[in-house]
């Protein structure tokens, strides 16, 4: 039988045993420990670009730190020749995945070493192909005394400096340094947002300082790559070796890796200038811009967390139901999905004026006040407490437990989280809020400054053209300062929103024109 049939045969049941593998596991434990499959024709296609980057004959030493049943693995051995391959070293920290791997691979001279990658010692190691899908752990997910130790482990490695936001596939990049030799070559399937958010931009340092980067590839977020991860991924190319002062990196998107819907070249000193690097290659390179922002008009902040919007938001009716207290509900407005509204009037007592309005419970005092004073809150509460609402790690850092942020009303509220094939073509709304309902986390709340918060205030003509103004930025202009997310999914920070450019508003509360409003 053919070398390339024995390796076909060899993944149809890799295949089959990484499917009854995940499906013993409930997908809340895969989440917990970021384990998430490479699909087989996705590890075909970046074994398939390795060859291309790899010097042709060079032998090569493999290494995946983080090897599941070996996607990988099974993949170069289908698209290099054995005469090229000297060997393979694996590393799996979940027996469940490890023992199949070191089963089914014996007879290869792969070298299965089951325990953490974060923990082993290179001992000299010198690989010149490394690729990985590293655990997509998110922060919260690593204990803290592990987090200590991998970030002080990952920056004597690779010299990078990670914040405690960091994911632990960042880490497995750092750590990874010291495995690669002078040149090898290493090709990570990552989560995309490192490209975007804040502690992404020590993996960018990175990638622009200790290595030099050769191509990052962003596929299509509207085509996830892991059917059970919301996550929009990229491969990262490059070579260990002391980049130049100044070299061009390939940016693609789309399609495939060999194959892209449209891809161009990057200069790194751009690159360090840029801060969010998902716009290339579908924009152009940003020209630096000095003019007005929202953050010169306003104040943003993200809307308040409960703790358990399910507990501490009632409708009207069971409030009624339970003869609450109304003194210690606030009118506060339902999620995007359920508001079709963008304007939010309200009656004389400043309460919206929507079909099912709903009120935020927050309330001060202390339990033995609200005990004698209003036994039907207390008998509340302490249904509360038996669902384990008041041990919530939100709840945990609020004294009294049952209280809320102060988040005042805001005039101007955005959605935070949208997609871009919407039929409006925009991700994101802007909704004038004319009531004195607060809103929940899934939305950016704007407060005037001043000029502009005392002439919105006095001229309702004025907050109604603000509004319009912001609903005429262009959605580009807003999707270039946010990031996405597996499905199209699209979001902003706050930060973010406030680094949006609108001119418009400085003709209008520019010194000069303020005066003659």
């Amino acid at each position: 039988m053919k070398i390339d049939t024995i390796f076909t045969q060899k993944e149809a049941l890799r295949l089959e045993i990484q499917a009854s593998l995940d499906a013993a596991k409930t997908q809340e434990e895969r989440n917990r420990m970021g384990q998430f499959a490479t699909p087989s024709p996705l590890a075909s296609e970046i074994l398939r670009y390795a060859k291309k980057l790899i010097p042709r004959g060079q032998k090569i030493h493999f290494l995946d730190p983080a090897l599941g049943s070996g996607a990988f693995y099974s993949a170069l051995l289908r698209e290099f020749p054995a005469s090229r391959i000297l060997g393979g070293v694996g590393y799996e920290i979940d027996p469940h995945y490890g023992n199949t791997a070191a089963r089914l691979w014996s007879d290869t001279g792969l070298d299965v070493r089951m325990g953490d990658f974060t923990k082993a010692d290179p001992l000299g190691a010198a690989f010149n192909l490394m690729i990985c899908n590293p655990p997509y752990v998110r922060h919260h997910h690593i204990l803290n005394g592990d987090k200590a130790r991998i970030q002080e482990a990952s920056h004597k490695a690779g010299g990078i400096q990670f914040s405690g936001l960091a994911g632990l596939y960042c880490h497995f990049l750092g750590l990874s340094h010291t495995w690669l030799a002078e040149g090898g070559l290493a090709g990570w399937l990552i989560p995309s947002e490192f490209m975007d958010v804040n502690y992404g931009e020590a993996v960018k340092r990175y990638l622009l300082n200790m290595v030099r980067l050769v191509h990052i590839h962003r596929f299509d977020p509207h085509d996830v790559q892991f059917g059970d991860a919301l996550v929009s991924s990229a491969v990262v190319w490059f070579r260990k070796e002391t980049p130049p002062p100044e070299y061009e990196v390939e940016f693609s998107f789309g399609g495939t890796l060999s194959k892209p819907t449209i891809s161009r070249q990057i200069s790194s000193i751009d690159l360090r200038a840029e801060v969010k690097w998902t716009r290339f290659p579908l924009s152009e390179i940003r020209i630096k811009d000095n003019g007005p922002k929202l953050s010169d008009f306003f104040s943003i902040r993200r809307g308040l967390a409960t703790g358990d919007n399910d507990f501490f938001i009632l409708s009207a009716a069971e409030i009624k139901q339970r003869n609450l207290p109304l003194q210690f509900f606030r009118p506060i407005l339902p999620s995007p999905r359920y508001l079709s509204a963008s304007e939010i009037l309200s009656d004389d007592e400043g309460n919206p004026l929507l079909d099912d309005p709903l009120f935020l419970l927050d309330c001060r005092l202390p339990e033995n006040v609200i005990k004698r004073d209003f036994p039907n809150l207390w008998s509340y509460f302490q249904e509360g407490k038996k669902r384990g609402v008041a041990d919530r790690y939100l709840c945990q850092h609020r004294s009294p437990w049952y209280s809320q942020e102060n988040r005042p009303a805001a005039p101007f509220i955005c959605t935070y989280l949208g997609r871009s094939n919407t039929k409006s073509g925009k991700p994101f709304r802007f909704i004038l809020n004319r009531s004195r309902a607060t809103i929940t986390n899934v939305y950016l709340a704007l407060y005037p400054k001043e000029p502009m918060a005392k002439t919105v205030e006095t001229c309702p003509k004025t907050g109604r053209h603000v509004w319009e103004i912001l609903n005429k930025i262009c959605p580009q202009t807003m999707l270039a300062e946010g990031r996405v997310y597996g499905g199209g999914l699209h979001k902003l920070e706050p930060k973010e929103l406030a680094n949006v450019p609108v001119p418009e508003l400085a003709e209008i509360f520019g010194r000069k024109r303020l005066a003659a409003i």
